[in-house]
């Protein structure tokens, strides 16, 4: 079985992330990981904080059992913490928390508790390092980012439409968003690495329309790219009708269909990428167990679109698709922010 050994420059890649991160030597530093994480990502931040002259420590906690009936892919949701108070307490006591869980923080039930207490979260996606080494992230990234969340928080209307039949309109008023460029150095924040992805969680009954995925567009939950149209039919934000001739289409609705939960037809997020160093392609390039598809998410004018829990809106499921979707056109309050899949030179 191939296994891949630790490279100096990946080492490099994890060290210049923490240090955007404001480790300092001395610093002390909580890795949490699981049974089942990636090791070699586990060992890179080990090493990095190392070599920085901080003081890590690791918190490893067994994979649980997935109790659902479906595989579950790419949420962002961890289950590994299993709500353990003594897990909870050294995440908040340690300031910097390195995220190598397999799911990731990001909307995991613990995360509110452990920002709460002042640690800031990087959330390193359970990439292979070559990819996380190719989208380092940078000050004009951030910069462009942080344009683009403030240009959505005073958005009220998003409308995004394509050549394919799309037509969605989205009441953004309340809606809760975020910018994330890739580090993260505040106190009390979560960041991912990759980044380069604004996303906003909208209110409830605020999404309605028609959305078409075209050939080319991304299931990241099936890590597939669809080979036919799959058209969805939005209501108060519920996908009441999925049609389509192929094998996506039927993978969707059998999956779906599968959770018995009505929430898991429901939208969780919209947004854009705008990583100009993430490749479309590249989930051609990777074995499925050496992807979470973050790449994929931050591709520069891409459409995310998800099904799922929405805290914001009070919805909560395990169910959960992220759907990246090319060629499509954003608009923020008639301001084309993204033109046919071209993000537009809009955030200075």
């Amino acid at each position: 079985m191939f296994a891949d050994r630790i490279e100096a420059k990946w080492i490099d890649a994890f060290c210049e992330i923490f240090d955007r991160c404001a480790i300092k030597a001395g610093d002390t530093a909580a890795i949490l990981s699981e049974t089942q994480s990636r090791a070699l990502n586990v060992h890179l931040a080990e090493l990095a904080l190392l070599r920085m002259g901080a003081r890590p420590f690791h918190v490893i906690v067994p994979t649980p059992r997935n109790k659902q009936i479906v595989p579950i892919r790419s949420t962002g949701a961890s289950e590994a913490i299993q709500r353990l108070a003594p897990v909870v307490t050294a995440l908040q006591q340690a300031g910097f928390v390195v995220d190598c869980s397999i799911e990731g923080l990001m909307h995991a039930v613990e995360t509110p508790e452990i920002l709460k207490s002042g640690a800031r979260i990087l959330v390193i996606s359970n990439e292979h390092p070559e990819a996380l080494e190719r989208m380092l992230p940078d000050a004009a990234l951030e910069k462009r980012v942080r344009a683009a969340a403030k240009m959505m928080r005073a958005t009220k209307r998003m409308r995004v439409t394509s050549k394919a039949g799309t037509a969605l309109d989205i009441d953004m008023i309340g809606a809760s968003t975020v910018g994330v460029w890739g580090w993260t150095d505040k106190p009390g924040t979560l960041a991912h690495w990759p980044g380069g992805i604004v996303v906003s969680f909208p209110k409830s009954g605020t999404v309605n329309g028609t959305l078409v995925m075209a050939a080319g567009d991304i299931n990241l939950t099936f890590k597939r790219y669809l080979t036919s149209p799959v058209r969805m039919e939005l209501k108060n934000d519920y996908v009441t009708d999925l049609d389509g001739e192929g094998a996506d289409a039927t993978m969707m609705r059998a999956y779906l269909a599968a959770w018995g939960d009505r929430e898991a037809y429901a939208v969780s997020h919209v947004g854009f990428g705008m990583n100009p160093r993430a490749r479309y392609e590249a989930l051609t390039m990777y074995d499925q167990r050496d992807t979470n598809g973050t790449e994929l998410r931050a591709v520069a004018g891409n459409f995310l679109f998800s099904t799922g829990a929405n805290e914001f809106a009070g919805r909560y499921t395990a169910g959960h698709f992220d759907l990246p979707m090319m060629g499509t056109t954003i608009e923020l309050d008639g301001v084309a922010v993204v033109r046919e899949g071209v993000l537009q030179d809009v955030f200075g």
